[in-house]
């Protein structure tokens, strides 16, 4: 009997997602410089299927970041889907900071492969631009939060919000610093406008 190939593509990109975890975590506490064989083992595949995966430890850095970043963008869409937009923008927030904490124990090892001559960060500042701009335009269209904000300057609060509370014991700083932009972004909004309706 041979497995179809949709069952191996699933076990592939299984093993791609098991191994892209497995290195955040590796990267973050055992610096840039952790064994290849250690993430494989980590994640539970042989090495030759993670060099298979990712040839080269720059190439495993890049993917690595790129995946938490393509975790947390399209995560806005999912949140849309399920909350009102003023609190999925706040569940968005707590995404966010749980990235840039990721984006920081990756440091090293992302300096080394921008030293190599990758460039992990090509699509970050309009990923997560288009994603703030979805959040606070449904916002705006039901009524929930302002409609003059600029995403960029939400970025920026959000990046200096996680810069000050990175540590664990400022964690719950961070959530009550996260509710205050919240409300400064409610501050503002306007109810849509309902077509009048005869009577």
């Amino acid at each position: 009997m041979t497995t179809q190939p949709s069952v191996l593509r699933a076990d592939a990109r299984r093993n791609r997602e098991r191994i892209l975890e497995a290195a955040v975590r590796a990267f973050a506490e055992q610096g840039a410089d952790v064994p290849i064989d250690t993430v494989a083992k980590a994640a539970g595949v042989g090495s030759a299927t993670l060099y298979r995966h990712f040839p080269t430890r720059e190439a495993l850095v890049e993917a690595a970041y790129r995946n938490e970043l393509a975790r947390v963008c399209d995560s806005a869409a999912e949140l849309l889907a399920d909350l009102p937009p003023d609190r999925a923008l706040r569940a968005w927030m707590d995404r966010f900071i749980a990235y840039l904490a990721a984006k920081q124990g990756m440091a090293d090892a992302l300096r080394a492969a921008v030293a190599s001559g990758a460039d992990p960060f090509a699509e970050t500042l309009d990923r997560l631009g288009a994603a703030i701009d979805a959040l606070l335009r449904a916002g705006a269209e039901a009524g929930l939060l302002r409609p003059d904000v600029d995403p960029f300057d939400v970025g920026l609060s959000l990046a200096g919000v996680g810069l000050i509370t990175s540590s664990p014991a400022q964690r719950d700083r961070s959530g009550r610093l996260l509710d205050l932009l919240l409300d400064g972004l409610r501050h503002g909004a306007t109810a849509p406008r309902r077509e009048a309706t005869g009577g």
